[in-house]
């Protein structure tokens, strides 16, 4: 059998019957294909507005930057998530503070967030960064309730889950990133993400002021609307200090059909996660799923006490599992500043014990077989 990895792209001849009609068109960026995309994915998730951008660390930049976040200003995330969803803060001079996880969701614990909130003064936070881990929604309506108390902003990073939702309190659905609680949604387009574009992202908000901030900010700062002076028809206004963070034509002609297919990939993702749980339950531990939330699964992480000679086992039968992630504050860098005597056991209990199994809609049953062999094999052995 061949190599299995944790997560891979599917590209059928829909995504490059795309990308060819696009590089044969007029326009290879700034183009059509760019706005389209934006609308569909606002649709999809459920959002007024969308901001197309050239990868979602650079949509997290930019998030924080239009929140206002300054220099000193401190802001909350979890350790458990890529080093992106903490370093966005410190691009902008803020200090990143993290508040522990759930030990069985893996997500960011309200409770550990508000324990921090209230050990300081009113003020003392500007903002929450909450992660949908593997693709399990945070509860924003939660996050919102407690985020009003303190006049804080929310930035959803729902990079491992679009499709995935939740029921709030009023029996409605909410999908990851559509910002009815959280200012903004963050989503990733990296190959082994749900909606492959090679690199990419998307911003979601409902805010208008918002959004035409995220435009300035994504081209250097530069617009040809609301100008103060105009001397025809090719004049522009640099009026803030921006960045290059726009999407090609060729990648959001790819997201596109991307997009309409990930519906179905959600749904296989669930199945595959089923017959995970279906052969692991009672031997293997693995994330909760909370009462009316629907995981958009971007991966399937289990716990076991002796993870690395599982990893190395699986490794040697072809099976190339990953590890998500290294608690941040655990990172040289995030240890200088000083967060080597964080209190965060439960990150990193966790960390010590996790793996994530390969987990992606072409996964066929007879590799899913022999990966659910394999780790049994090993646990029983």
């Amino acid at each position: 059998m061949k190599a299995i990895p944790y997560g891979r792209q599917s590209i059928d001849k829909d995504d490059i019957n795309a990308v060819i009609e696009t590089l044969q068109a007029d326009y290879l960026t700034q183009g059509p294909k760019v706005k389209e995309f934006e609308e569909k994915f606002a649709a999809y998730v459920g959002s007024k507005y969308a901001v197309a951008v050239s990868n979602a660390t650079a949509g997290l930049h930019i998030s924080v930057a239009a929140l206002g976040l300054n220099s000193g200003d401190r802001v909350i995330t979890t350790p458990i998530t890529f080093a992106a969803s903490a370093n966005c803060i410190r691009y902008c001079g803020g200090e990143v503070w993290f508040a522990d996880i759930d030990p069985e969701t893996y997500l960011l614990s309200i409770e550990s967030t508000r324990k921090l909130i209230e050990s300081k003064p009113k003020g003392f936070f500007k903002g929450i960064i909450p992660v949908d881990f593997a693709g399990l929604p945070v509860d924003t309506e939660a996050f919102r309730t407690l985020a009003n108390e303190h006049d804080l902003w929310i930035i959803e990073d729902a990079c491992h889950a679009p499709g995935g939702y939740f029921e709030d309190s009023q029996n409605e659905k909410q999908m990851c990133g559509n910002a009815k609680y959280a200012n903004i949604g963050i989503f990733s387009f990296h190959p082994v993400k749900h909606i492959a574009c090679g690199e990419g992202g998307m911003i979601t908000t409902n805010d208008e002021k918002l959004y035409k901030k995220l435009l300035l900010l994504r081209t250097h700062g530069i617009t040809k609307e609301d100008m103060s002076e105009n001397h025809g028809g090719w004049y522009y206004e640099m009026q803030e200090l921006g960045f290059n963070y726009r999407l090609t034509d060729i990648q959001s002609s790819l997201g596109i059909t991307q997009l309409a297919k990930n519906t179905n990939g959600v749904i296989k993702r669930n199945k595959i996660a089923k017959r995970y749980k279906e052969a692991f339950e009672g031997k293997v531990k693995f994330q909760g799923l909370p009462q009316n939330s629907y995981n958009a699964h971007h991966l399937f992480v289990i716990e076991v006490d002796n993870r690395k000679d599982l990893y190395d086992f699986l490794r040697e039968n072809g099976i190339f599992a990953q590890i998500h992630y290294i608690p941040v504050h655990t990172l040289p860098y995030y240890k200088e500043i000083g967060y080597k005597e964080a209190d965060l056991k439960n990150s990193e209990n966790y960390y010590s014990n996790c793996l994530s199994l390969p987990m992606y809609p072409t996964l066929t049953s007879e590799e899913q077989d022999f990966v659910i062999s394999k780790v049994l094999e090993f646990i029983h052995g």
